[in-house]
């Protein structure tokens, strides 16, 4: 195993010395003013902190290169900034099942490090570089030696830890643990600007590494918003082309809303009550809580003494664990609750926050540091959230002031009770939903062009 590592990691130098060489001579002098490129090791369309980076640099007249990998469609708005320029990445071979997992690692550092490394040289001609983190093998260390050797500036954003994720699969000893952790902390040091997404993990970087970061809160875009009745209906009209829970009786209602013979649109007083979520489907969010509980809820629906109302759970996203919870959702013989998991268009997924009643969030993150991002897209549309508590996150939600926060299955299903009972014509529930909302208000006030402007302009002009 060590043997390996060893060899991965000669190799990844020789060729970095090699590049290294390439870059000194080829590129130090051709850089670009006023120009970023954005490097994302994963899905571009995934990414929505870097896209969001990538799109404010182009407002503020940067050339913008943003390279990353294929996979997920990314914002159409980069079609009104011709100075936006994507390059996406070979993936790996997938060769899962074939090798071992040693040797599956290895030949993917390798290829990465090779495909990123001829990216950057071959077409990388900006005056600055931002790096998303994590990973941080093999980018950060490929990153800052393109930087260094060619004079570019060198920019690390945050998001998490790589170590941290790391070793929920691989224990906090792992060799490679330790590696990705030396690389975080020694790398970050050597950045020209850091920023993360709280002041938790400013703190944390700066006591833990002595890194200087800048808090860069994430915060919803302007399309993130509420919408009317009769975006709703055109919505749901479109879902239930594709999913025919959400059909009416005919032609000109769905199971949300109906058109009045004067052609007004509103919401159906015998709708069910429609509660959203999105996720990765990775370790970091159990979603068996949130099937607990709503086991408990189907329970209580079935005995009737809280007037619960039938319940459409929409949980988006893509992932690893994706088909693990399919199956175990496939097995319940529910009759007052149903899950369905589609996968939603980049303009769809607003409209279906700013449609649904209640959001959850099971987020819980490896370092306690980061911020769930779908929170602030659920808060940007208007729509309080139950959300799975921890360290860090009251610097986005105070609980009962704006939204909820829970910290166990059981938790989780007295509140979506309490939150339904009478729905939707209870009086108390009506009166909380709308004090909330009123501090949702508030956090709308700022979007994230304007904090962007203030936190991360200034360091670039």
């Amino acid at each position: 195993m060590s043997t390996m590592l060893f060899f991965v990691i000669v190799f990844t130098f020789v060729l970095l010395v090699f590049s290294s060489i390439f870059c000194w001579v080829w590129l130090r002098n051709r850089k670009e003013e006023n120009s970023i490129c954005i490097v994302v090791f994963g899905d571009i369309g995934r990414s929505p902190r870097m896209q969001y980076h990538a799109i404010s640099f182009a407002k503020e007249n940067f050339a913008v290169h943003l390279i990353g990998y294929p996979g997920s469609s990314h914002l159409k708005i980069f079609s009104e900034f011709p100075n936006v320029k994507i390059d996406y990445l070979t993936s790996p071979p997938d060769l899962q099942n074939k090798v071992t997992r040693l040797v599956s690692y290895a030949v993917k550092v390798i290829w990465q490090s090779v495909n990123l490394s001829y990216t950057l040289l071959t077409k990388c001609r900006s005056s600055h570089l931002m790096l998303q983190n994590p990973p941080a093998i093999p980018t950060i260390l490929i990153c800052w030696i393109f930087c260094f050797l060619s004079n570019v500036k060198f920019v690390i954003d945050w998001h998490n830890y790589a170590y941290s994720i790391m070793a929920m699969s691989l224990g906090r000893k792992h060799f490679l643990v330790k590696l990705a952790k030396f690389i975080e902390s020694f790398f970050g040091r050597q950045a020209d600007y850091n920023f993360c997404v709280t002041k938790a993990m400013k703190n944390d970087l700066q006591t833990k590494w002595g890194i200087e970061a800048n808090v860069l809160y994430d915060r919803p875009p302007e399309r993130f918003r509420p919408i009317s009745v009769e975006e709703k209906h055109a919505l749901f009209l479109i879902l239930g082309e594709d999913y025919e829970i959400f059909r009416g009786e005919n032609d000109t209602c769905t199971l949300f809303t109906e058109t009045l013979p004067n052609g007004e649109i509103q919401m159906r007083s015998d709708r069910p009550a429609l509660l959203v979520s999105s996720t990765s489907w990775t370790e970091d969010e159990d979603f068996s809580i949130l099937l607990n509980a709503l086991e408990d809820y189907e329970a209580s629906c079935i005995e009737n003494d809280m007037q619960l109302p039938k319940l459409l759970c929409v949980i988006t996203g893509k992932g690893p664990l994706k088909d693990f919870y399919i199956a175990l959702i496939e097995r319940k013989n529910w009759q007052n609750v149903t899950v369905i998991t589609p996968w939603l268009e980049n303009e769809d997924y607003p409209k279906i926050l700013g449609s649904a009643d209640l959001g959850v969030c099971l987020h819980t993150s490896s370092s306690g540091l980061d911020l769930p991002m779908k929170v602030v897209d659920m808060f940007g549309c208007g729509l309080p959230v139950l959300a799975y508590n921890f360290e860090s996150l009251d610097e986005l939600i105070q609980h009962d002031e704006n939204s909820l926060v829970f910290s166990d299955e059981n938790e989780l299903s007295e509140q979506l009770k309490m939150w339904f009972k009478n729905f939707p014509n209870d009086e108390i529930q009506k009166a909380k939903s709308s004090r909330f909302k009123q501090q949702l208000e508030k956090f709308r006030l700022i979007r994230w062009h304007g904090n962007w402007s203030v936190i991360v302009l200034p360091c670039f002009k």
